[in-house]
C-alpha cells in the first residue's frame, strides 16, 4: 500500500499508482487507489494487478487530488471479491474515511462481533471494516483520541492507511509485525509498505514507521504521536525470506545483504559436492550468489522465468500453484544437463513449488539435485496476515527433512538454521516474529488452527 499528502501540486493518482505497481508483488487480487480533493473522496477498485484495474480513462476521473492512498491485496482471510478490495471507502458523521490494511487483526471476529450486537452491519468480511467502525464510534472525541482509542481496542499484526477529506494517516502496529516506511517527494510526505516503491516514483526515504506510531500528515505538515508498545518488537523475519523486494530496505537493513548473507551461511551448515549453484527466481537468486560465493561452486542461470506470471505462493489455491510452477519457470538445458546442481530457494511452504523444480531440473539432465532453503523449514500457521491459515498446509509440519527430501525427489536437502536467518538480520535495532518456524509467537493466539 502507498498514500501520499501533496503539497506540490503534485498528480497523486499518478504518483500512488506506480508506487503501487512497484509493490505488485506483495499482492496479485485487486487493486485501488482513493484520492481525497478538499471536499470529497473518491476512488476505483478493481479485481486484477494494477494494469487491470486502471485505465487513462480511470486514471483522469481520479484526477484533481491533494492527497491519495492506494492497496494491493493479497488475501489471507475474506473471500476473494470485489467487496473486499480495498481502500475500503465509507461515510460517518463527520464526513468521509478510507483505508486500507495490511496484515490480520488477531481479535477482529471478536469485534465484529461486539459491534454487530450494537447494531452495527458489515457488507465485507475485511479485518478494515472493523476498523473503520471503531474509529466513527469514537469520533466525537476528536480523530486523534479516536484514533488511539481504536490502537488500544485492536490485536495483531497491522500496517494501516487512512485517509479523510484533509489529513492522511499512518499506523503501524505496537509490535511492528508489518513494514511501514515514510519518505518525502519535494514538499510531500509519502508512506508505503517497502521502500523499493521510493525509488520507483522518486521519493527519498526518511525512516520506517516506528512500532506503535501514529503519524497525522496534513496541510501543516507532519505529527508524530508514539503509543505505548511492548518492550521489544516482532517484525516478521519472513520479509527477508520472501516477501519484500530485494530491493527494499526494512528496519535498517537491507533485502539483498540479508538474503545474500543466508545464502553464505547456508553454504557453511549444508555444503554440497556440485558443479553449478542455481537460484529459484526471483527470491532466491540473491541467496544462490552468497552460495556460490561462500562454497566456491559456480554460480549460474539454471532456470528461465516467465515474467508474465505471478508468484505462485499467493495464488488462490493449490491447482493454481501447480499450474503457476509449470508456467513461470523453465530450466536451461544446455546449463544444467550433466552436472550435478545445488538448487536454492527461499522456503518450502506446501512441497508444490519444490517436486516441480526438481522434476524440472531432472528432465533437463541433471545427474544431481541438491535442495538447499535460505530459511528454516516453515513449520507453523501465520496469525499475522501469511497466507498459512492450517499448520497442516505446510509439509515442513507434517515431515521430517529426510522425509520432504525423499517427497520432493531432491538428492540431499537443507535448510538454514533459526541461528543462521537470525544472524542476517543483525543490527536492524528490532526483534523478529518468527513464529512460522517456531510455533512461539509474539502475541496471544489461539491455536485451534493447529
Amino acid at each position: 500500500m502507498l498514500g501520499i499528502f501533496d503539497q506540490d501540486g503534485l498528480d497523486v493518482q499518478d504518483i500512488v499508482y506506480f508506487g503501487l505497481y512497484a509493490l505488485q508483488h506483495r499482492g496479485q487480487e485487486s487493486a485501488g487507489i482513493a484520492v481525497s480533493n478538499g471536499n470529497e473522496i473518491i476512488y476505483h477498485k478493481g479485481m486484477g494487478l494494477v494494469t487491470d484495474v486502471f485505465d487513462d480513462q480511470t486514471m483522469a476521473s481520479l484526477s484533481g487530488g491533494k492527497a491519495a492512498i492506494g492497496h494491493i491485496r493479497y488475501t489471507t482471510s475474506g473471500d476473494r471479491l470485489y467487496a473486499n478490495a480495498q481502500p475500503l471507502v465509507t461515510k460517518y458523521k463527520k464526513g468521509s474515511m478510507a483505508l486500507t490494511h495490511n496484515g490480520r487483526l488477531s481479535n477482529a471476529e471478536a469485534l465484529r462481533s461486539e459491534l454487530e450486537e450494537t447494531g452495527t452491519i458489515f457488507q465485507t468480511n475485511l479485518d478494515i471494516e472493523v476498523i473503520a467502525n471503531l474509529i466513527a464510534r469514537s469520533i466525537d472525541l476528536g480523530l486523534e483520541d479516536a484514533l488511539k482509542k481504536m490502537i488500544s481496542m485492536i490485536q495483531g499484526a497491522y500496517a494501516l492507511l487512512f485517509m479523510t477529506e484533509d489529513k492522511l494517516v499512518a499506523i503501524r502496529d505496537p509490535l511492528g509485525i508489518r513494514p511501514l516506511a515514510l519518505g518525502r517527494l519535494g514538499n510531500s510526505y509519502v508512506i508505503a509498505s517497502e521502500t523499493c516503491s521510493f525509488d520507483t516514483i522518486g521519493a527519498d526515504y526518511i525512516r520506517d514507521v516506528k512500532p506503535g506510531e501514529l503519524i497525522i500528515i496534513d496541510k501543516d505538515g507532519l505529527t508524530s504521536i508514539q503509543t505505548p508498545i511492548p518492550l521489544s518488537s516482532a517484525l516478521c523475519i519472513f520479509e527477508f525470506v520472501y516477501i519484500a523486494r530485494t530491493d527494499s530496505t526494512i528496519d535498517g537493513i537491507s533485502v539483498y545483504m540479508a538474503r545474500k548473507d543466508a545464502g553464505a551461511r547456508l553454504a557453511a551448515e549444508h555444503p554440497a559436492e556440485a558443479d553449478l549453484v542455481v537460484g529459484v527466481p526471483d527470491s532466491g537468486t540473491t541467496a544462490a550468489l552468497g552460495y556460490a560465493e561462500a562454497s566456491g561452486i559456480p554460480f549460474g542461470e539454471g532456470f528461465i522465468k516467465n515474467r508474465y506470471v505471478g508468484r505462485t505462493f499467493i495464488k488462490a489455491n493449490q491447482r493454481l500453484r501447480e499450474q503457476g510452477v509449470r508456467v513461470k519457470l523453465n530450466a536451461l538445458r544446455r546449463i544444467v544437463k550433466g552436472k550435478r546442481i545445488v538448487v536454492i530457494d527461499d522456503s518450502i511452504v506446501r512441497g508444490t513449488t519444490s517436486k516441480k523444480i526438481v522434476e524440472m531440473l531432472r528432465l533437463a539432465g541433471a545427474k544431481e539435485v541438491h535442495m538447499r532453503i535460505s530459511s528454516p523449514p516453515v513449520r507453523f500457521y501465520c496469525p499475522y496476515g501469511i497466507d498459512i491459515e492450517t499448520s497442516d498446509q505446510l509439509i515442513g509440519h507434517s515431515y521430517k527433512v529426510d522425509e520432504i527430501c525423499k517427497i520432493i525427489g531432491a538428492d540431499s536437502l537443507g535448510y538454514l538454521s533459526q541461528e543462521g536467518l537470525l544472524k542476517t538480520v543483525e543490527g536492524s535495532g528490532c526483534d523478529f516474529c518468527r513464529g512460522c518456524f517456531s510455533g512461539n509467537y509474539p502475541t496471544d493466539v489461539k491455536n485451534e488452527k493447529e
